[in-house]
């Protein structure tokens, strides 16, 4: 028995949809792709040095990096526009270069964000500097970096501590266990003569005079 032969048009109409709905997929994906290559995904100093910026990111890849400039990191090129600094996060630093006019309210120990690309070396090569014109303002990237990195800091000092106090108390047995040891020895008390012994091996006078 032969299958019955699908219509032309049906046909048509089945393929438009097939290739209507490839298109809208193939359009998302490059959306999504182009919005992947434009974001710029932010990193503390701390996430540079321990190598997830460029685990994620990579190298040459265009990030966000938010930080306090280190008071005194500041060396300016006075031939050109040239420049680079430290950025904290209170627990590690990274070196930035930048080439270019800084924003008048960049400040040593001002936080500021920076747009560049990851180097080696956990070093940033910026092309943008942004920096609030309110001094007093921090933004929330670099405050939450900040408050991560003080959270960290007292969290190892603490184990530190805990790890000293637990040393000094294994010493301070082992001092009491030793102490204790000396004393507790049998001490031999030195051998005297008795008085009969000393009378007998005495050699015997005779009684002639002299």
């Amino acid at each position: 028995m032969n299958k019955p032969m699908m219509k032309p048009e049906r046909k048509r109409r089945l393929i438009l949809v097939l290739g209507s709905v490839l298109a809208v997929a193939a359009g998302i994906a490059l959306v999504l792709y182009a919005m992947r290559q434009n974001i710029n995904f932010f990193y503390t100093p701390t996430q540079i040095v321990s190598g997830e910026a460029m685990q994620q990111a990579g190298l040459g890849r265009t990030i966000n990096i938010g930080g306090l400039v280190v008071k005194g990191s500041v060396k300016r090129d006075p031939s050109s526009l040239k420049m680079e600094f430290k950025l904290t996060d209170t627990e590690s630093e990274v070196v930035v270069s930048y080439e270019g006019i800084l924003p008048d309210m960049f400040r040593e120990g001002q936080g500021i964000i920076g747009v560049g690309k990851l180097g080696a070396g956990n070093t940033v090569q910026a092309t943008q500097i942004l920096a609030k014109h309110d001094e007093t303002y921090l933004s929330p990237e670099v405050a939450s970096a900040i408050k991560d990195a003080e959270a960290r800091a007292k969290a190892k000092l603490k184990k530190q501590r805990a790890a000293a106090a637990s040393n000094a108390a294994a010493s301070n047995a082992a001092a009491s266990n030793a102490y204790s040891s000396d004393f507790s020895e049998p001490v031999s008390a030195p051998s005297v003569a008795s008085p009969a012994a000393t009378t007998e091996s005495a050699p015997a006078t005779t009684g002639q005079k002299p």
